[in-house]
């Protein structure tokens, strides 16, 4: 049998890897780039020597140990805790908000029982089951933490009103009453020493496995295979034919200055008075390494054109309904399975797509020892399906 992956993100390259393992067949992974590793690309910058995240820093961090020991078999990770910054006109500030933040914006001392009443009396208590974005920040945090460190970052980055936007995004960011600045929680986190992209490079290191880059998907790829395996955008594997999901993309402007520039790794820029998001100092996320000169990236968000590449599925009410659409048309699709971020329209950090192929891998090669390779879709898929309310299972 042979099988074709679409992507060579963490997705693709993970499941291919899993088939390639645990089988006999053979797997033909196709990328629409010039590059392996999907957005954790990474590269060293000709001049200043700096291992760069081509499409935005990624910190690897997860509390699922097998995902942590299956990373570490294709890299050493060091040790990293990612403590981002915010830049507002009262000053540099911790994030995620915590008892350090609150304290210096209200020029305080509060304890933990003290700043915990004291947001408590500020908050928006009388919104007791917050329907979006804006009233979940209010409810948690009340006007003033909103309006400083949210507000405009969140109509920056996703282009519209944060009232527009689901609850459940922010219930992802934390707020604290103590010190802690580690923005995760999760029990394992690091920086692969070697960069991102020879993580991917040993992943598609395989006999059974074949690389063709520049080669985007068309519909009769699956033609001449016995299962396809897509990672790409969802409404793109349809050929868009009912309408195009919401998906906001990044882009960058690069400066290479000589010594350090942020004193960071990262930034953020929350005022609507910038047109940027954040900044980004690569050379911090190599702080075992010394360097001359540093590269810094400003990272700007828009919404996808027709030429760009996608980085967030927006998940609007009105994409929602669109998405059901194309789940239901997923459930229809011979010999195809659907799996990654864009290939199932939400948000998944690097460690859950790693954690989802591996799963998609078990249950597909079960099926293909039992003589059944049946179209087989991860547990984010059905969760969406739930969600709607379909009645269609997989």
């Amino acid at each position: 049998m042979r099988f074709l992956v679409v992507g060579s993100g963490f997705a693709g390259a993970v499941l291919a890897r899993e088939i390639a393992d645990h089988s006999e067949h053979h797997v033909d992974v196709v990328e629409a780039r010039d590059h392996i590793g999907g957005n954790c690309y990474t590269e060293k910058e000709s001049e200043t020597g700096v291992t760069v995240h081509r499409y935005g820093a990624h910190i690897f961090h997860t509390s699922n140990l097998d995902v942590w020991k299956y990373i570490h078999r294709f890299t050493e990770m060091m040790p990293f805790i990612n403590r981002p910054k915010a830049s507002i006109e009262k000053g540099i500030f911790s994030l995620p908000v915590n008892l350090h933040t609150i304290n210096q914006f209200y020029a305080k001392k509060f304890s933990p029982l003290e700043a915990r009443q004291f947001i408590d009396a500020i908050r928006r208590q009388d919104i007791t089951e917050p329907q979006n974005f804006e009233e979940q920040a209010l409810h948690f945090m009340g006007e003033d933490l909103y309006r400083a460190f949210f507000h405009g970052y969140t109509k920056k980055h996703w282009g519209c009103e944060p009232r527009e936007i689901p609850a459940s995004v922010l219930k992802r960011l934390p707020l604290r009453f103590n010190y802690n600045d580690n923005y995760y929680s999760s029990l394992y986190q690091g920086i692969p020493k070697g960069g991102y992209t020879a993580i991917f490079e040993r992943l598609l290191d395989h006999p059974r496995l074949s690389l063709t880059l520049n080669h985007r998907w068309q519909p009769d790829d699956g033609r001449s295979y016995d299962h396809v395996f897509y990672s790409g955008p969802l409404d793109g594997f349809h050929g868009h034919r009912r309408g195009r999901l919401g998906y906001r993309t990044v882009f960058w402007e690069e400066h290479i200055e000589t010594g350090d520039v942020l004193g960071h790794p990262g930034i953020n820029f929350p005022s609507m008075d910038v047109s940027f998001t954040r900044r980004r100092e690569h050379k911090h996320y190599e702080y075992w390494k010394q360097f001359d000169k540093s590269i810094v990236f400003t990272e700007y968000s828009k919404e996808t054109g027709l030429e760009d590449e996608p980085y967030y599925p927006k998940r609007l009410t009105a994409d929602k309904a669109l998405m059901n659409d194309y789940l239901s048309d997923c459930m229809q699709t011979e010999r195809t399975s659907f799996m990654g971020r864009l290939g199932l329209y939400t948000y998944m950090d690097m460690h859950q797509v790693i954690a989802e192929s591996l799963s998609l891998a078990r249950d597909f090669i079960t099926a293909i020892a039992a003589g059944q390779p049946r179209p087989i879709f991860p547990e984010g898929f059905r969760r969406q399906l739930v969600a709607s309310g379909s009645r269609l299972r997989p």
